[in-house]
């Protein structure tokens, strides 16, 4: 699951749907409320709040490395819901560990399901896709 070649090597080690998460000033990382089903009476049905949580790990070699970052929700039939993306330089404080770390955190609000079924959070870096988060709506 690694990217390996010129631009280096990174990972996404936690990816996790939440209703709400932080990063505390000492950088734990807060998760509250991990779900993977949303249970709704109608459709399209709208999620008011959700958070998709992301832990990005890498070496040390790779500080100051620019990364291209996309979060594609895709249906059960393959249809593309959103895209967003962003470029991201890791970045690290004083540190001796061999990895750094960096935990981000993507607010979605109002997001429209317009369908019951599977969907997925697909994360990718430079384009390879790293970890999916899954979700399922299920009518009630």
């Amino acid at each position: 699951m690694n990217i390996k070649g010129d631009k280096g090597i990174m990972d996404v080690t936690l990816a996790v749907l939440a209703d709400y998460s932080n990063v505390s000033r000492e950088g734990k990382l807060n998760v509250l409320g991990v779900f993977d089903i949303i249970r709704a009476k109608n459709f399209p049905a709208v999620h008011r709040s959700m958070q998709l949580v992301m832990t990005f790990e890498a070496p040390r070699s790779e500080i100051n490395t620019d990364k291209n970052i996309q979060v594609k929700l895709i249906d059960s039939d393959g249809k593309q819901i959103f895209e967003i993306g962003r470029q991201f330089t890791l970045t690290s404080g004083a540190s001796d560990e061999m990895m750094i770390k960096s935990n981000n955190i993507l607010s979605l609000n109002d997001l429209v399901f317009e369908k019951p079924g599977d969907y997925a959070f697909s994360i990718l870096i430079n384009g390879e896709e790293k970890r999916s988060v899954r979700l399922r709506l299920i009518q009630i």
